[in-house]
């Protein structure tokens, strides 16, 4: 069995792709990849999420690429003389060996953060098939950021399930649901900690939509 795939992707670096994928792997008790690691000196964003999911049932896979330097996939590949294949990450998905429904893929940074000199990760979520979740946290600056994702998902026609905000501000999920034709999912809150307790109560929330939207 394949698992459905669903890209964690966002409008830029430090939305809270992380924290997101923690919430909906919890929520549908997912499997959960990070297929490709820039950097980390502070643990990977796998084992943050290990550590903030309560369930039995998921399952974290390991990277196809595990790179040291915090940088851009293809510079971090390019400083140890290797180079992200498309392909190699595909097939590694192919061969996971699963009874889920649901597998969750956490991107690197934004849409278009390159992963060698041609491809970009919206390519890769195109070759896996990967239903969409929008992450976008509310600073100055995220309506512009949000409709230019938004814009590339449209004109590639990815299946985007819809929006998942950080940090509630102003009015500006309403807005950016509006302009951008995509459903809300829900709005994470601001937290100074992160907990396994947090992460199950967004959980429990955010499934009846999740699943409504799937």
């Amino acid at each position: 069995m394949t698992s459905i795939p669903i890209f964690i992707t966002g409008t830029g670096t430090d939305v809270g792709k992380t924290l997101a994928s923690a919430i909906i792997t919890e929520a549908l008790e997912a499997d959960y990849w990070k297929p490709v690691q820039a950097g980390f000196d502070n643990g990977t964003d796998a084992f943050k999420v290990k550590s903030l999911i309560s369930n039995s049932k998921s399952v974290i896979h390991g990277e196809a690429y595990e790179l040291i330097l915090p940088a851009s996939p293809h510079i971090a590949a390019r400083e140890e003389d290797t180079k992200i294949n498309l392909d190699v990450i595909t097939n590694k998905f192919k061969e996971f060996k699963s009874d889920n429904p649901f597998i969750v893929i956490e991107g690197a940074g934004g849409i278009m953060v390159p992963l060698n000199e041609k491809e970009f990760i919206i390519d890769l979520i195109q070759q896996l098939h990967a239903k969409v979740v929008l992450v976008s946290r509310n600073y100055l600056g995220s309506i512009n950021h949000s409709l230019l994702t938004a814009a590339l998902c449209k004109q590639r026609q990815l299946p985007v399930v819809g929006w998942l905000f950080n940090d509630h501000y102003m009015n500006y999920e309403k807005e950016i649901v509006d302009w951008s034709g995509y459903p809300e999912i829900g709005c994470i809150p601001f937290m100074e900690e992160i907990t396994r307790a947090f992460v199950r109560e967004e959980a429990l929330k955010l499934k009846p939509r999740l699943l409504e939207l799937l």
